[in-house]
């Protein structure tokens, strides 16, 4: 049998020799880290390759293409990243971006608005609406068609109601001078050139102009950068902030008020002395004779003063435009407003200024700061404006106030809407795309410095320098402001709400650069102020809080790996051996063995479940 057994064994060795034993086995060369194709290695390497391929996954399809085309590649060994999958959650990728963002300047002349249709005088009305609505059904088609093309195109949620287009028309037709206000954060995205086409093919004299409002969050350069890349458009350009004038022009009245009570508390001083030491018919005449010649020199003197300003205004706006990037206040506003049109106006002797922008850049702001009162209902949620309406702010000065209209215009993604205003905030359904762009823009050190929140750091083996995602900064917030769910976690969809409105507002700033400045050169943020406070070194409860999977470092896991084991034997049933008893700390002890050795030990306690497994339920 041994022999059989031994002829057996001896023949299966031969079989696999004889299969697997000829050809010698290669030995490679490189000792480096290095998965490289210059290594013809593999046992199907130089055979004929007859097997019928129609489905292969992607990492084989790589490899064919680059055998195929003779490219050589390298991947390093151990030289891991990993990466998050809660940080780019609705992001796009660098590639991505780009191909979109060509995508969207070959289609740009395709995003018009809707036209309204040749009339004269003998349309009736019946036949003119009937037009109106042809017209808007193919504008909606083409662009419904437009983004059937390719889906990666996103048009803004443009207005679907043909009275609010309408609306445009009229103040349109009625306008000598077409203002858009932009926001000055983002002026690309809320301007229309289409709407400056359509304005001069209405009449070729109608001017154009770009207002950039909330421009007391740009810097001197920062305009200038702007003024300078309109300027190259060939579009008049000019800089406001609605909220500053405000404050401006109340502080303003404030110190007047208060002038004005002391002139009044002088005046009557005065007057009673001169009642004291005067008295008689005479000097009262004389009194009233100095105050109408004050009167009417004081009213020579403003007419002089109008004169003047106006020759001014002549010599720093003239017909060839040139931007200025000073930042105008109220009255510097008016009086360009004055003198920018100079041919025949729509009303005689009134030029009128219409003025046209999407819902929440401030248009109805910018309206109430001109007036010095409230006129117009301002809102923080788009669409407040309903109707256009008019109002004089001068004799020779009339405001036409569209309703705000949501153009359309191309975006990446609908994070990008939320971010700048246009979608309303309160009706979002998922908070995290947003989020997450909104972390990609602002650093980490702004947001902690801003909100007073330590955000938790990246895991180990992640980059160390990743923005935070969603998820890590809402997790922060939350606990800091006491957000919290019935579950004990803190509620990140509400702190979401609360940050991103701090972006639009503009507590968190971000602003983008014209296309002819690099965005890191143009925006740039202040330094860390806060000093850096290790995750170990705060409260448990709050380190709990910043993240919901428990982070364990290499160092604790290691330290749990090597920790030592108590030397205990464990004895189960009955011993063989007489003269050998066990302590209740675990030790072996020499003596006499009683019986029943279980008695005079201390039974473990019974513990409520509850109570053992507590720690699992902490949050």
């Amino acid at each position: 049998m041994n022999k059989k057994h031994k002829a057996n064994n001896s023949l299966g060795r031969e079989l696999i020799k004889s299969r697997f034993g000829h050809t010698q086995r290669r030995k490679v060369d490189n000792d480096s880290m290095l998965h490289t194709t210059e290594i013809e290695d593999g046992y199907d390497w130089g055979r004929l390759n007859l097997n019928s391929i129609t489905e292969e996954s992607s990492f084989q399809e790589f490899l064919r293409t680059a055998e195929l085309a003779g490219t050589e590649f390298q991947a390093e060994k151990l030289n891991i990243t990993f990466i998050n999958p809660k940080q780019k959650v609705g992001m796009l990728t660098l590639t991505q971006q780009k191909q979109i963002e060509d995508k969207q300047k070959a289609c740009k002349n395709l995003l018009k608005i809707p036209r309204r249709p040749k009339w004269s005088t003998e349309t009736t009305a019946e036949l003119l609406q009937q037009l109106e609505r042809d017209n808007f059904l193919d504008w909606r088609r083409n662009l419904s068609l437009l983004q059937e093309q390719d889906e990666k195109l996103i048009l803004t949620p443009y207005e679907k109601n043909l009275e609010f287009w309408r609306q445009l028309w009229r103040v349109i037709e009625r306008s000598d001078v077409v203002v858009q206000i932009v926001d000055a954060r983002n002026p690309l995205l809320f301007r229309s050139e289409d709407l400056e086409k359509y304005v001069k093919e209405v009449n070729p004299h109608k001017i154009n102009i770009i207002l950039v409002n909330k421009s007391d969050l740009l810097t001197g350069n920062q305009r200038k950068n702007w003024a300078d890349y309109f300027q190259g458009e060939g579009i008049r350009t000019a800089f406001f902030s609605a909220t500053l004038a405000d404050k401006e022009f109340k502080e303003q009245e404030g110190q007047l008020k208060g002038e004005k009570l002391k002139i009044n508390k002088k005046d009557v001083d005065i007057i009673d002395e001169r009642r004291d030491s005067q008295d008689g018919e005479g000097n009262s005449y004389n009194l009233e004779k100095l105050k109408t010649s004050a009167e009417e020199i004081n009213q020579t003197l403003n007419k002089l003063e109008e004169q003047l300003e106006s020759i001014e205004q002549k010599i720093a706006y003239p017909n060839e435009f040139n931007n200025n990037s000073n930042l105008l206040s109220r009255k510097e506003l008016i009086s360009f407003f004055k003198t920018v049109y100079q041919g025949t106006t729509y009303t005689k002797n009134i030029t009128t200024i219409g003025l046209v922008g999407y819902p929440n850049v401030g248009k109805s702001s910018t309206i109430n700061a001109l007036m010095t009162e409230k006129k117009v209902s301002v809102s923080a949620t788009p669409g407040k404006t309903k109707h256009f309406q008019t109002l004089y702010l001068e004799k020779d000065l009339l405001l036409c106030d569209c309703p705000g209209l949501v153009m359309p215009s191309f975006v990446l993604t609908k994070a990008d809407m939320i971010l700048n205003g246009i979608l309303p905030i309160d009706q979002m359904r998922d908070h995290v795309p947003a989020v997450n762009l909104l972390c990609s823009r602002i650093p980490r050190h702004v947001l902690e410095d801003t909100y007073g929140i330590i955000i938790a750091k990246p895991m180990e083996g992640e980059d160390p320098h990743r923005p935070p995602h969603s998820e890590e900064v809402l997790l922060a917030y939350g606990y800091n402001r006491g957000f919290m769910t019935s579950n004990g976690q803190p509620d990140q969809a509400r702190s979401a709400r609360y940050v991103l409105k701090d972006y639009v507002t503009g507590r968190l700033l971000y602003c983008i650069a014209p296309p002819t400045i690099e965005q890191s050169i143009y925006h740039t943020f202040p330094n860390k102020v806060r000093k850096a406070i290790a995750e170990e070194n705060l409260p448990h409860q709050q380190q709990r809080a910043m993240r919901v999977t428990k982070l364990v470092s290499s160092k604790e896991l290691d330290k749990q790996f090597f920790k030592k084991p108590v030397g205990v034997a464990h004895i189960k049933g009955r011993t063989n051996f007489p003269h050998v008893r066990m302590t209740q700390e675990g030790a072996l002890a020499t003596g006499e063995v009683s019986a029943k050795p279980w008695r005079g030990i201390k039974k473990e306690k019974r513990e409520k479940l509850r109570k053992k497994f507590n720690y699992l339920d902490q949050h």
